[in-house]
């Protein structure tokens, strides 16, 4: 007795995953564990620390909103970057990568949905921790018995978001590129401290470089972003940098990510 077996038919009409749902997938990821809870409730603890610092040991004629707003902001450029790391290396490190990509194919749509997670996690972290730097600003002035000084505008606020959200992709692009979690916060660590420190040795002892730094040195070009905003030439410097530093090697990462195999 014979069997046929019937052919397996697959319905290539129905849409894939929208977009919008697999952002929400990835900020779900992004708390639904303990630990990465605690990472993001440390966006808020530690805003808040830095808060409550300004007011017990800032000078009461230095206390402006303008240093709570950078208390707030070094341990956020350190923070963001790290999540938007393990956003992405948790699916090497864990082994989950394998379940991702077989329930949606489409990888780039996968690592789009993590940038975007992480992008919208960051930003809002960042308004998150400048509304506690305002509420502390408004304290301290009533503890100090002064008025509030509020020397940021609308704009450096939104600028100081902007340079930090870069920083988050800087973090987010060695996640791509390394796919390893430690080796990929130590070459975070290395772009935030150690090339800056090379990078103004040599601009010190080379005209030649110190000419062309702003164009090629990342870190440098984003310096007006915390001094009321690139103009001019500084936007081009700024494009032309974040293109060599973050644009090529996310790419490069990308590419990688899309023709690896993944175990």
């Amino acid at each position: 007795m014979s069997t046929t077996a019937e052919p397996i038919t697959i319905d290539t009409t129905r849409p894939g995953v929208p977009l919008s749902r697999l952002v929400k997938v990835e900020i779900r990821k992004m708390f639904n564990t303990r630990s990465g809870f605690w990472l993001m409730m440390s966006i808020a603890i530690v805003a808040l620390l830095a808060t409550i610092g300004c007011i017990l040991f800032v000078p009461d004629r230095n206390l402006e909103y303008s240093v709570f707003a950078s208390a707030v902001g070094f341990p956020m450029a350190l923070l963001l970057p790290v999540i938007a790391i393990l956003s992405v290396t948790g699916e090497w490190s864990q082994r989950t990568g394998l379940i991702t990509f077989t329930l949606v194919p489409h990888r780039a749509g996968v690592i789009l949905a993590k940038a975007l997670a992480a992008v919208i996690v960051g930003a809002t972290g960042m308004v998150l921790a400048l509304a506690i730097g305002a509420i502390g600003n408004i304290i301290g002035a009533a503890v100090n018995g002064t008025d509030a000084v509020w020397n940021m505008s609308a704009l450096d606020l939104v600028l100081i978001v902007v340079a930090n959200v870069l920083g988050l992709l800087v973090g987010f692009m060695l996640g791509v590129l390394i796919r390893n979690t430690p080796g990929a916060i130590v070459a975070y660590v290395a772009y935030q401290f150690l090339l800056p420190t090379i990078f103004g040795i040599l601009a010190s002892l080379q005209d030649w470089f110190k000419d062309i730094q702003p164009w090629f040195d990342f870190g440098d070009a984003q310096t007006p972003l915390f001094d009321g905003g690139p103009h001019g030439e500084e936007w081009a410097q700024l494009a032309t940098s974040g293109l060599i530093w973050l644009v090529i090697p996310l790419a490069v990462g990308v590419w990688t990510v899309l023709r690896s195999e993944v175990k």
